[in-house]
């Protein structure tokens, strides 16, 4: 039964063959998240008596999902103790064209509280652990999702992806993780960390699996005034498609020296895989790589400010007992309620849209913004399918190696955040591994595309998978 629970393809065979229950596959994948629980603390609810579903797409396959999408039962907390209690009265679009589908929610899975961090050690129920190797973070903020695809607990997990949240995670444990164009999948019932940044994306460990996930998660939603109303295909269906003339575009910042030495020989040998395939591979500019995880935290923190200023004790979030007068109160419940890096990310927002330094830091970052975009913009004009580089500079580290310089957990996203700022769709997709101290750890390379060329992004990314 554990085989099954590695892939959608095999689950939902499984079922309509009616070689086991829905149920069944519900009831297995529920024991393995409590069995794995202490060690890997992926979860955050796990639904012992979850709501089974058995026809369509994605008929009795087990499903997490992070714990920042809301569902109509049990807790959406966000990993944090402002939002400990909080039960959503209502579920959000994706979780619930999942469940239409034929998902069955299992677990609500832990992360970086309010999604924000790189790591998965910045929840307020305790850090998640990476199946591959537990001394090691899995990566974040949707660790608890990556965690429970790469330990065998189910074989799709949704996360959200603001500035790398669904690939650099996928990257450190093995998987692929996709990000969507920008209004691709609903955004109603994601609680919001940076509204125009953030975007549901799928963890599995394989291409085709992904494609299932993104063809129901896919579409125009009237909850949502972000959403785009295109058509969506099925994926999976179209998966094995030929690409005439394929162009990659590799950039000369993907060869950086920070990098550890096994990222460069997995950009190369993924780059010869596509050219084995017949690819064109063509060097490509993009000079804003640096400067965008500048943009990125000044623009995300900005609106991380602006939206969790609802979070005060009075109208949402954990109230402070005992305070003696309103501005007491509103200090006491955020303090307690909300741990250090969300303090420390909504005091950089609040500071950058303050008088006297909006021009200098929001406004020039908005300016930056337009200049990364107009990078992966000229390299698609010049007939570039796609953009290859690397997911992250290194494999994952071992529990506290960043805590105490936070520029250097930022930097780590040096490779994802522009995707975000363009609004483009990227997936991670497992490459040849690093080796550190003599253990093997995974690592990812990134395929960018053009906006709303999801379908063509996972064909390209097949071809890499194929020759894993």
């Amino acid at each position: 039964m554990n085989d099954l629970l590695r892939s959608v393809r095999s689950c939902v065979d499984a079922v309509e063959s009616r070689r086991v229950s829905a149920a069944e596959l519900a009831a297995a994948a529920v024991e393995q998240a409590t069995r794995l629980q202490p060690l890997l603390n992926a979860c955050i609810d796990v639904f012992e008596e979850p709501r089974v579903n058995s026809a369509g797409l994605l008929a009795g396959v087990p499903l997490a999902i992070k714990d920042n999408i809301c569902l109509d039962r049990g807790r959406t907390t966000c990993g944090s103790r402002m939002l400990e209690g909080y039960r959503s009265p209502f579920s959000a679009t994706a979780a619930t064209r999942a469940e239409r589908a034929g998902a069955t929610i299992i677990a609500k899975t832990n992360l970086d509280e309010f999604a924000m961090g790189s790591s998965g050690e910045h929840s307020a129920f305790g850090p998640t652990r990476n199946p591959c190797d537990p001394a090691r973070v899995p990566g974040g903020s949707s660790s608890g999702s990556a965690a429970a695809v790469a330990a065998g607990i189910v074989p799709l997990a949704l996360g959200s992806d603001t500035g790398g949240s669904v690939r650099q995670p996928a990257a450190f444990c093995g998987l692929v993780g996709f990000k969507p164009t920008y209004g691709r999948i609903s955004r109603h019932g994601l609680v919001a960390y940076a509204s125009s940044f953030d975007q549901v994306g799928t963890l599995t460990r394989n291409v085709e699996d992904a494609a299932a996930a993104l063809s129901v998660l896919m579409g125009a939603d009237p909850l949502d005034a972000t959403s785009v109303d295109r058509p969506v295909d099925n994926l999976a269906a179209t998966l094995r498609e030929p690409i005439a003339g394929l162009t990659i575009g590799v950039p000369a910042q993907a060869h950086s020296g920070s990098n550890h030495p096994d990222v460069g020989r997995a950009l190369e040998d993924a780059t010869l895989r596509l050219a084995s395939r017949g690819a064109r591979i063509v060097a490509i500019d993009l000079p804003m790589t640096d400067r965008g995880i500048a943009a990125y935290y000044i623009v995300a923190a900005a609106e991380a400010s602006s939206n969790l200023a609802r979070f005060d004790g009075a109208r949402y979030g954990r109230r402070a007992l005992g305070a003696k007068d309103l501005d007491e109160m509103y200090r006491r419940s955020r303090s307690e309620g909300l741990g250090a890096e969300v303090q420390r990310r909504i005091m950089l927002g609040t500071y950058v849209l303050s008088s006297g330094y909006y021009d200098a830091y929001y406004t020039t970052a908005l300016r930056a913004r337009s200049r990364v975009k107009a990078d992966f913009d000229a390299a698609f004009t010049a007939g570039c399918h796609a953009v290859l580089m690397p997911t992250t500079p290194g494999p994952a580290w071992t529990f506290g190696d960043r805590n105490n310089d936070p520029v250097a957990m930022y930097l780590e996203d040096v490779y994802t955040v522009g995707v975000n700022l363009a609004g483009l769709p990227a997936v991670s997709v497992p490459s040849t591994p690093a080796t550190v101290n003599g253990t093997t750890l995974p690592l990812g390379v990134q395929l960018i595309g053009p906006a709303f060329e999801e379908g063509l992004l996972l064909r390209i990314a097949r071809l890499l998978e194929d020759d894993q």
